[in-house]
This record gives structure tokens, C-alpha cells and sequence, in this order.
């Protein structure tokens, strides 16, 4: 019985495999005859590259937290691949109700909770509060890549894959005409640091987000270009997306956004003034939003979702959890959390050398990192040249999104993840500063 179990496995995955690699040649297809793909320097073979390249990246996460990391239970790339099954066996024999939890729509009758999201270990959270839960996203996600899988993970992996290159193609596209001669820097910061590889290409949050948020943001660069066209249409869907997955990733953009385009529309005079006052305009809109409704308040969300984690964190015994100063829901706790807030998301990682193979990558990432921030002044161009506007841009959102993830994350672990989409972001606005005649040639532009 033994022997014929562990041929069926082996079977299972080898027919898993071979569905997974007839996508991925599909797919590779599809980026050699889809006009998206074509990019200035950067060739649909490079891209190809490096949609395998984000493959074997996934699976090297699948062997983590199969091989290494062993409770499935509180694995993510598997939390919510079994509850997407979960959704998913309702198809057979009640095709309406599959249909009902994949959309939302009439799907808060009592029998969908008794028979699928009471079943399930995540539609549900320990703590919960007014803010919509982004698992549910997840979830819905896997019970519909399902209907092509045939249950086999691995086709999981390489349908995000291909969406989260999708997104960081996008993200490409929509900077790089503002970095002539910083192609390749730019592929680099976008596909190879090892953080945003790694954790953008599992069955996680982290691809999804890419993907929106790279559509979010080249839609919205194309219409500050050209004005609206059809593709405008695409930012309905990319907002929609975003709000659902990672909603402060969102609200982290929206200043910044104003602001650079406020610039763009009334010239590029005072770039800085412009940007202080957008800024300052949202901080109060956030200090007092929540007279107007009280799930808007924005600091008590933020002070509960450090409670939460703190709780989550301990009681499940984390190896990298900081103790950190606990927040109270008013303004001056939290500006005097600043300090301790922008060391837990850009210099924290440096500590986690103790925490195995993926803390000591880690801390060696962030080290190169700081290297070539450091750099930065040595190959800086004059700043008549520097494009001010989007300098700013990527400077506001690092600086916010880096104060929301220090400020409720105290797991060192967590951050490395959550600061994904901030890197890519962090390295343009040095790519913006950086003359690419005084940089190394390795970083030069990429021939088409």
C-alpha cells in the first residue's frame, strides 16, 4: 500500500509538473506576440528570462515552505491555495454558489458560511475589524486559477508569475522614459533584487500587488502623457485591485500622486512647495477624518493593526519579532514612533543574520543596498538635470508606506516582505539623481 501511495504521488507530480511547464510555454508564447511586451531596451527574450527566472524563484519559495518550513497550516503560499480548493468544491455539484463566493455577489446567506468559510482557516480572522480582510482576495484568486490547475500548485505559481512580470513590465514601461540610459539599472531594481524576486513570485500577496500596482501605475503615467485613451480603462480594475489586496499601499500612493500631478499640469516651478502642501493636506484629511465617519480613523487602524500583529506574532513564537514601544491611537505617539519606525523598515533587516539562510540573504541585500545609496552622490548629475517631480514622487511614497510598515510591523521577517513594493521605488528615485555616464557599465543601458 505504501509503494502504491507513493507511486500515486509521484505520479500526481509528475503530471503537475508537465501542466505547469505546458503553461509556462504557453505563456512564453504569449509574451513573444503581445504588443505589451514590447518595451524600449528591454527585448521580449530578456523578458522571457525573466518570467523563468521569477518561476524557479517561486519554486524555490515552494521548497521553503514545503521542505523547511513544514506546517502547512501557516504556510502562505498554501493557506490560501487549500482554502481556494475549499471555495472551489462547490463547482461540481453548485456551479452558482462557486460563482457566488468568486465575485461577492449574494454571498452572505447562511449556508456559504456553514458549508465553505467556516471550513476554511483564513476567510475568517483572529482578530477582526472594520478593515476589509485582503485574504479574502487571495482566496478568490486560487479558486479560480483552480479551474485550470486541476489542483496541482504549481500551475498556481507560474499563473502569478506571469502576472506579477505583467505588472513589473508595466512598472518598466511607465518610468522609463524619464531615465534614458538607466535601463538596465532599472530592469535590475524591478526584477533582480532578491527581496522583490523572491517574495513577488510565490502564490502570495506580494505578486498580486505587483501586478496592480504596476497596471495602476503605468495607466496613470500614460494618461499624464498622452491624455486619456483606451487603456485609461485599465485604472478602474488596477484601483480596484489594489484598494481589495493591500488598501495603504493604495492610500501610501494617493499624496504623492497629487502632488506629482499638480506638477506635470502647471509646470514644474516649486516642485518642493507643491509637494509640502499636498502632503500637508493629507495629513490633516487623515488626523480628522474620522470626525466625519468613525471608520476613518485612520490612526486607531493603524494602532489596531499593530496590536493584532504583536498578538499574532507572540502567540505564534517568531524568531525576528522586535519589541517595540506599543502605540496609542493619537498623533504624538506616533510621531515620536518615526525614528524607531523608518529603522524597523530600511536598516532592521541588518539584524536578521540569526534567522537562517533567508535572514543572512537579507541582511546581505540590505547592505548592498546601502552601498549603493551611498554611491548615489558620487555619480549624482547636476541638479538642473535631476527631474524633480518624480524625485519627490518616489521620495513621498517611500517615506509614507515606509512609516506605515515600521510603525505596525515589529517582526523583522514580515518587513522584508511587506517593504517589497517600496524597493523598486526607492532605487528609481536614485536613478533620478544618478548621471548614467559616472556609473559602472554593468549598470548601463540595455540594448533592445
Amino acid at each position: 500500500n505504501r509503494g502504491e501511495t507513493r507511486r500515486h504521488i509521484g505520479t500526481k507530480r509528475m503530471l503537475g509538473a508537465l501542466l505547469a511547464l505546458g503553461y509556462a510555454a504557453l505563456l512564453l508564447f504569449a509574451i513573444r506576440k503581445v504588443a505589451f511586451f514590447l518595451a524600449p531596451g528591454l527585448g521580449r527574450r530578456t523578458i522571457g528570462g525573466l518570467f523563468l527566472l521569477k518561476i524557479l524563484a517561486g519554486t524555490a519559495l515552494w521548497y521553503v515552505y514545503t521542505c523547511m518550513h513544514t506546517d502547512r497550516a501557516t504556510a502562505d503560499i498554501y493557506r490560501y491555495f487549500d482554502d481556494g480548493n475549499i471555495m472551489f468544491s462547490a463547482m461540481p455539484e453548485h456551479p452558482l454558489d462557486y460563482l457566488s463566493m468568486l465575485t461577492g455577489i449574494g454571498n452572505d446567506q447562511r449556508r456559504f458560511d456553514a458549508n465553505y468559510y467556516q471550513v476554511m482557516h483564513n476567510w475568517y480572522r483572529q482578530y477582526e475589524s472594520n478593515v476589509y480582510n485582503d485574504a479574502h482576495t487571495m482566496i478568490r484568486f486560487n479558486a479560480f486559477v483552480r479551474l485550470f490547475s486541476f489542483g496541482h500548485y504549481h500551475v498556481h505559481t507560474v499563473f502569478i508569475c506571469f502576472l506579477c512580470t505583467i505588472g513589473l513590465v508595466a512598472l518598466y514601461k511607465a518610468f522609463v522614459p524619464n531615465i534614458r540610459g538607466h535601463e538596465r539599472a532599472w530592469v535590475g531594481a524591478l526584477f533582480l533584487l532578491p527581496s522583490v524576486l523572491f517574495w513577488s513570485s510565490g502564490v502570495i500577496k506580494e505578486a498580486l500587488l505587483m501586478f496592480g500596482l504596476g497596471l495602476f501605475l503605468f495607466t496613470l503615467m500614460d494618461l499624464f502623457r498622452h491624455g486619456p485613451r483606451a487603456r485609461s480603462l485599465l485604472l478602474v480594475p488596477a484601483t480596484v485591485l489594489l484598494f481589495f489586496l493591500k488598501f495603504y499601499v493604495l492610500f501610501s500612493l494617493l499624496p504623492a500622486l497629487v502632488a506629482y500631478a499638480w506638477c506635470v499640469k502647471t509646470g514644474l516651478r516649486r516642485p518642493l512647495f507643491k509637494f509640502l502642501v499636498v502632503f500637508g493636506v493629507f495629513a490633516v484629511i487623515g488626523l480628522t477624518a474620522g470626525l466625519v465617519h468613525p471608520g476613518l480613523r485612520v490612526l486607531e487602524i493603524l494602532w489596531i493593526k499593530q496590536r493584532d500583529f504583536i498578538g499574532m506574532a507572540t502567540a505564534a513564537g517568531s524568531g525576528s519579532l522586535v519589541h517595540v514601544a506599543e502605540l496609542r491611537p493619537n498623533a504624538w505617539s506616533f510621531a515620536q514612533q518615526i525614528p524607531h519606525a523608518l529603522y524597523m523598515t530600511f536598516l532592521a533587516p541588518l539584524t536578521a543574520v540569526g534567522n537562517g539562510p533567508l535572514g543572512i540573504l537579507s541582511a546581505l541585500e540590505n547592505v548592498v543596498l546601502i552601498a549603493l545609496l551611498a554611491s548615489v552622490p558620487r555619480w549624482r548629475r547636476s541638479w538642473a538635470e535631476v527631474d524633480k517631480p518624480l524625485l519627490l514622487f518616489c521620495l513621498g511614497y517611500v517615506l509614507v508606506l515606509a512609516l506605515v510598515i515600521g510603525w505596525t510591523t515589529p517582526v523583522i521577517g514580515a518587513v522584508v516582505r511587506y517593504r517589497v513594493p517600496l524597493l523598486p521605488f526607492l532605487m528609481l528615485a536614485c536613478l533620478c539623481i544618478a548621471d548614467p555616464k559616472k556609473m559602472p557599465a554593468w549598470m548601463k543601458t540595455l540594448k533592445p
